[in-house]
């Protein structure tokens, strides 16, 4: 019996591996990754044991252990989502609007059905589902005004055993009255869902005002309270998005030296705090941001499709106060889930600055860069030993248009990255690991 529970317990993943060591310089930083190109990991109880060249670990595996085997397959580590709306899934490809009336025409609509409790059910699980078919493992993710809309999702996220972090919107004026909560009630509601998800299991809480717009003093003193009260919760907002949003802050703040000085007074910056787009931040900005190691999260699909502006990444990351920068979707302003298609809006935001994103820097950015700008390197974004066994199976021919591309590629990695950042999405991953356990697999 005990035998038999062991051997169960082992199973293995085998196909080309690529996971990074460290940010790469450029094209062509050999240093920065590790490829088998015949790997076999090696899992446990759902973390990694071992990883290396097939034939050396396939030798020493007990007999009967399970073998997944992806010739034709990159795998690589799960993708993280730094800043994704799971209400947002009925919203997405909503038409013809910026940031503000987006928000009132579309989303304060539509947020407002999740205080059913069925509907925050359905919706988890098709946002789960969605995530996983493209490939992603982790997400950081607003939930509702509604304490059961982030029940809903975490019991579902527990439920298939991934990593996410999350939290319940906390607005308490400029929204609907069905989305209002109020300062002591958006902390007692938030530290009630802290004490029942965050820790358990792989979930973890994010504090979430939604943003300046949306919170008065009171709450924003309140969200700063929860940050200080409960060790390592995250905390997770909106900033300098848009200029017609910039200028309705300084409205309501006038004593406010920017905007990023409104979160800043309330201890709302800090190591474990995502600001969602960071688009028009003045120069100090950049600096309490840099100070404070607070991450900037580049949401390019929603910056184009809303019309907000285009991210500086060399002013934020490579200025002389460097920023910490993470890369997002931000589905329902971004209109894919796919982190891959995510990553060449991202290429094509910076082209129209005169910067680049090599392919290399973009799959660091969508694996390890983003698990360390959550603090989360020991756990996920690289494969190696002690990490959790989330991984997705990627395939550069999986459309006649890339298959047709990677013909004049031979061998080079780089390219071949390339290929499935401009060209691919859900449809190049072909299977998806959660703890070394199969949550999608393509057809």
């Amino acid at each position: 019996m005990t035998e038999t529970k062991a051997i169960q317990a082992i199973k293995a993943i085998r196909g080309r591996l690529l996971s990074f060591v460290a940010e790469p310089a450029g094209p062509g930083d050999t240093s920065s990754y590790r490829l088998i190109e015949d790997g076999l990991v090696v899992v446990r109880d759902g973390r990694i044991t071992e990883v290396g060249e097939a034939a050396d670990l396939l030798r020493g595996l007990p007999e009967g252990t399970p073998v997944d085997h992806h010739p034709n397959g990159l795998i690589t580590p799960g993708l993280i989502d730094t800043h994704i709306h799971f209400p947002q899934t009925q919203v997405i490809a909503s038409y013809g609007a910026q940031l503000l009336e987006w928000l009132n025409k579309y989303t304060f609509v539509e947020e407002q059905r999740f205080a059913d409790a069925g509907h925050a059910e359905r919706n988890a699980t098709f946002f789960l589902d969605e995530l996983l078919r493209n490939g992603t493992t982790t997400a950081v993710v607003y939930a509702t005004v509604h304490p059961g809309s982030v029940d809903a999702f975490f019991a579902e996220s527990e439920r298939r055993g991934t990593a996410m972090i999350a939290g319940k919107v906390m607005m308490d004026r400029n929204a609907p009255p069905g989305l209002r909560d109020t300062p002591r009630s958006g902390h007692d509601e938030s530290l009630d869902l802290i004490g029942r998800w965050h820790g358990k299991g792989r979930q973890r809480y994010a504090v979430t005002p939604r943003f300046a717009i949306t919170s008065t003093e009171e709450q924003l003193e309140a969200a700063g309270a929860l940050v200080r009260e409960v060790e390592g919760v995250y905390m997770q907002t909106h900033l300098s998005e848009n200029l017609r949003e910039i200028e309705t802050v300084r409205g309501l703040f006038p004593d406010a030296r920017h905007y990023t000085d409104v979160y800043d007074r309330y201890g709302l910056l800090g190591e474990r705090s995502l600001f969602g787009h960071c688009i028009h931040l003045e120069e100090d900005e950049v600096r309490r941001l840099s100070e404070s190691r607070s991450v900037a999260v580049f949401c390019p699909t929603s910056n184009l499709f809303i019309g907000s502006g285009l991210f500086d990444l060399d002013r934020l990351s490579r200025g002389a106060a460097p920023v910490r920068v993470s890369l997002a979707t931000d589905v329902g302003g971004g209109t894919s889930y796919s982190m891959l298609r995510t990553a060449a809006e991202g290429y094509k935001v910076l082209q129209l600055g005169g910067q680049n994103l090599p392919a290399l820097a973009a799959f660091h950015m969508m694996t390890r860069g983003n698990a360390l700008s959550l603090g989360m390197g020991d756990e996920i974004g690289v494969i190696e030993p002690g990490r959790f066994a989330d991984l997705v199976v990627l395939d550069s021919r999986a459309t006649p248009a890339m298959a047709h591309r990677m013909e004049t590629i031979d061998g080079d990695l780089d390219e071949e990255l390339f290929v499935l950042m401009t060209l691919g999405d859900d449809r190049a991953v072909a299977a998806t690991y959660v703890q070394g356990r199969l949550a999608w697999e393509r057809g």
